[in-house]
């Protein structure tokens, strides 16, 4: 999927206020916000009156009063804390409507080496493409762009997004839902957990991608969100691609790398979202173990209280397994099915 050129004129999509507001495609949202969700109580609450609020979120679409801008949020710890900004459901029914009509143009943005939030994509592809980097050049380059969410800049955002897609309702409605998620003052900031963000995000970085990919001593590119890997023919080329790369951040998107730059040989191995990876194994953190064991630890304390049914009991143990994914971990969970006295699964 080679993207849209960045250098030539791009017939940009027109989006009206109708289109969102359509009932169709407001349906359509609205049980894609809804699915694995519809036991909580916001939700039910909507769907329990799903004809009228639909009306009623048409009606603020189309008068230019949506989004409601309500939302909770909640720290995670992983390992630095991040705040999570939880949408209220019609606000989440909103990005939805908008991304059912948006999600295409943003997928022909993007080159095929960024892995976050896309269709067939994903974290684990992401790490068996670092692995695929570690195999094929002898040194790699590895960076992450500092506090990226809290960074991004509204007008250049919306710049962006100016160049791929036009309706003056349509940017209106997207200013307004950037207004009230801003994390980093008036203007600035995007809000982790967002819909809306997550696309905004991946876009607003891929002129990056492509610098990078035009880099002739570099290759093999994968980026999740803002979390960089590629690899290099020489230190040399890598240092030198890692400069230009800071330099691009800093002129085009006012966003600047972390100071923990990795440059290193390919033998040695890297860690990538949250997996140690090597040539020939992918491995997971020691993070991502411990919250392993501490979920087990869990389950089984609820299974000894009798606090879970069976079934209960197997979806929580699949869902901790899941997290395992992709990653040699036999050998692990031997030794804490063995501590366990054969809760954990083998």
């Amino acid at each position: 999927m080679a993207g849209e050129r960045g250098g030539r004129s791009v017939k940009r999509q027109a989006i009206t206020l109708a289109e969102i507001a359509e009932h169709g495609n407001l349906v359509l949202a609205a049980w894609k916000a809804a699915r694995g969700k519809r036991t909580r109580p916001s939700v039910a609450r909507f769907l329990a009156d799903f004809e009228r609020q639909i009306a009623r979120l048409a009606e603020s679409i189309v008068h230019e009063q949506a989004p409601l801008g309500r939302s909770s949020s909640f720290s995670l710890y992983d390992p630095q804390q991040r705040t999570i900004h939880a949408a209220c459901f019609a606000d989440r029914v909103l990005q939805h409507a908008i991304l059912n009509l948006a999600e295409p143009r943003f997928e022909r943005m993007l080159v095929a080496n960024a892995y976050a939030c896309r269709p067939g994509k994903g974290v684990h592809a992401a790490v068996t493409a670092v692995q695929g980097g570690l195999r094929a050049r002898p040194w790699f380059a590895q960076v992450d762009v500092d506090a990226y969410f809290p960074s991004i800049r509204h007008e250049r955002l919306l710049a962006l997004l100016a160049r791929r897609f036009k309706g003056d309702g349509f940017f209106r409605l997207l200013q307004r839902i950037l207004a009230c998620g801003a994390t980093g003052g008036p203007g600035v900031g995007l809000p982790i957990g967002s819909l809306c963000s997550q696309h905004f995000a991946n876009a607003f970085l891929d002129s990056a991608d492509r610098l990078l990919l035009a880099h002739r001593a570099c290759g093999h590119l994968v980026r999740y969100m803002d979390h960089f890997f590629w690899a290099c023919d020489s230190r040399d080329a890598a240092e030198e691609s890692v400069g230009a790369l800071a330099e691009h951040l800093q002129r085009e998107r006012g966003l600047r790398l972390t100071p923990k730059i990795c440059i290193g040989r390919s033998a040695q191995g890297t860690q990538f979202c949250g997996f140690r990876v090597r040539q020939g194994i992918v491995l997971a953190s020691r993070r991502k173990l411990a919250r392993f064991r501490a979920a087990m630890q869990r389950l089984a304390a609820a299974d000894a209280a009798g606090l879970v049914s069976e079934s209960e009991l197997q979806r929580s143990a699949d869902s901790a397994l899941s997290t395992l994914y992709g990653c040699e971990t036999r050998a692990f969970r031997r030794r804490l099915l063995s501590a366990s006295g054969g809760f954990a699964l083998s």
